[in-house]
């Protein structure tokens, strides 16, 4: 009887430590801090190069991390691990959909631009369901489920 109560305690602390060790809590949006970063197939600099993002701000999401190096994804699913000196706290987003940016945070406001699917937008700040955005010349709202990144 003392055996199987052990048994079971020991079975649902190894499922607690296990869940409690995914990288659920390393899941966060960052920004890429140069117009050129390699993205490496493992977490070293003897790792080969996958590919080079040559987009300043670009958002991408934190989903590990080795020592100095950090796992990412972006919004096409291409993934790589990516040096933490390239990286900074994420203060843009992607829209989604061609989606109008306007004056105020209300569909019923003066539509400003036609912001096109893929534009990398800068995050002023946001409300519970709208986004202040700057991108080249304009400034506007949009509305904040039309978004990939950091929405906080």
């Amino acid at each position: 009887m003392i055996d199987k109560i052990k048994i079971k305690q020991i079975t649902i602390l190894f499922y607690l430590l296990l869940f409690c060790s995914m990288s659920y809590g390393n899941e966060i949006f960052v920004s890429l801090k140069k117009s050129k970063v390699n993205v490496r197939y493992g977490p070293s600099f003897e790792s080969d190069v996958k590919y080079v993002y040559k987009k300043i701000n670009l958002p991408i999401k934190q989903i590990d991390k080795k020592e100095n190096f950090r796992r990412i994804i972006d919004l096409k699913n291409n993934s790589g691990w990516i040096h933490v000196s390239q990286l900074k706290k994420s203060n843009s987003v992607i829209a989604t959909k061609d989606k109008v940016l306007f004056n105020k945070p209300t569909s019923f406001a003066k539509p400003i631009a036609l912001l096109k699917k893929g534009r990398l937008l800068i995050l002023e700040k946001c409300d519970d369901k709208w986004c202040l955005i700057e991108t080249g010349s304009y400034q506007g709202w949009i509305d904040k489920s039309y978004l990939w990144g950091n929405l906080n």
